[in-house]
């Protein structure tokens, strides 16, 4: 029997998926669905390839409600760019909820993967940052530092962004991009100090191994977005931090005990093990406490779910079929 399945290419996803408040009101929708009970989502399946400088993670969900579900392979290889190729790529497939039939392949090399997770973090900020925010840091110097801080001003127009980053001249670069993309002042700074003490609202975006951000740096009226430590052995938080915040949040928990910030918390005893933390979509929901001043520190760990690829996925194929972009194939 002849079937058809949509092809997407990464070059038509970035001429129609933008980020904006409407790609943050999808993923607060995703993790609303969470928050439900009602979400299948399996474990990520995560490869460390360490002989080849890479990892690869495979991300699912099945959302009641949505006529389908995503699939998601995201391979990471590290050296690609001494090849002349990117380091993140990947694709997307999006299958029928009722027959299980694959609708279509987004050939987007990480572009929804960027935009869902970008958007998280403007969902959080939207959330629990503080009401008045006056200046945004950044922690990191590649894609997600650039797409985080504009996904969380949409939520919360900040003035003033400081960026940190290992490599002075990419600091300096994305100080400059983020400057030109939400018209902000926008500076590289030399420590990373320097970017937590001065901020409101901090997000973290480095697959750093160690601690980045000191315990001793917290200070009140401080939201921090952690999304860099999406895989085990990262951490990009002072294990004390967590131990420290008023309100500590997952996007998942059960992941962010294996692949987030809560993994070093709890062995390190900074955060008790016959104690849950609140999800993201708790708070969203209203069922779990939320900052309740601004003189609140905050902290919400992401490391991704497939709920939002199933979302975004979803999406894409309503505007796909909208306004009549992409290739069918048959597979006959």
């Amino acid at each position: 029997m002849s079937h058809e399945i949509l092809i997407v290419t990464e070059r038509e996803l970035k001429s129609t998926l933008h980020l904006g408040r409407g790609m943050n009101n999808l993923v607060e929708k995703a993790f609303a669905a969470l928050a439900s009970g009602n979400v299948i989502m399996p474990p990520i399946m995560s490869m460390d390839l360490p002989a080849v400088n890479a990892e690869v993670d495979v991300k699912a969900a099945f959302i009641p409600g949505f006529d389908h579900f995503a699939i998601k392979v995201s391979p990471g290889f590290f050296d690609n760019p001494k090849l002349g190729l990117p380091s993140l790529n990947g694709l997307m497939m999006l299958l029928s909820a009722k027959t299980g039939m694959a609708s279509a392949v987004f050939l987007d090399n990480g572009y929804l993967t960027d935009l869902r997770t970008a958007a998280a973090g403007g969902v959080v900020a939207r959330h629990m940052a503080p009401k008045n925010v006056e200046t945004a840091g950044v922690i990191g110097t590649g894609v997600q530092a650039r797409l985080q801080i504009i996904a969380a001003h949409f939520e919360r127009p900040f003035k003033k962004v400081l960026v940190w980053g290992r490599n002075k001249d990419h600091a300096e670069a994305c100080a400059k991009d983020i400057a030109y993309e939400i018209d902000v002042e926008a500076h590289a700074v030399d420590s990373a100090e320097q970017v937590v003490k001065e901020s409101q609202l901090l997000i973290t975006t480095t697959p750093s191994r160690e601690p980045l951000i000191d315990a001793d740096w917290m200070h009140p009226d401080l939201h921090i977005t952690a999304m860099g430590s999406d895989q085990e052995g990262k951490n990009e938080l002072d294990p004390e931090i967590v131990a420290q915040a008023d309100i500590y949040v997952c996007d998942r928990v059960s992941q962010c005990e294996k692949l987030g910030e809560l993994r070093t918390a709890l062995e390190t005893g900074n955060w008790p093990t016959d104690k849950t933390p609140a999800e993201l979509g708790e708070i969203i929901a209203g069922t779990k406490p939320n900052r309740t001043t601004d003189a609140s520190i905050t902290i919400c760990d992401l490391t991704g779910t497939g709920a939002q690829d199933t979302a975004i996925a979803n999406h894409a194929f309503e505007l796909a079929h909208n306004l009549d972009f992409g290739t069918m194939i048959k597979t006959d």
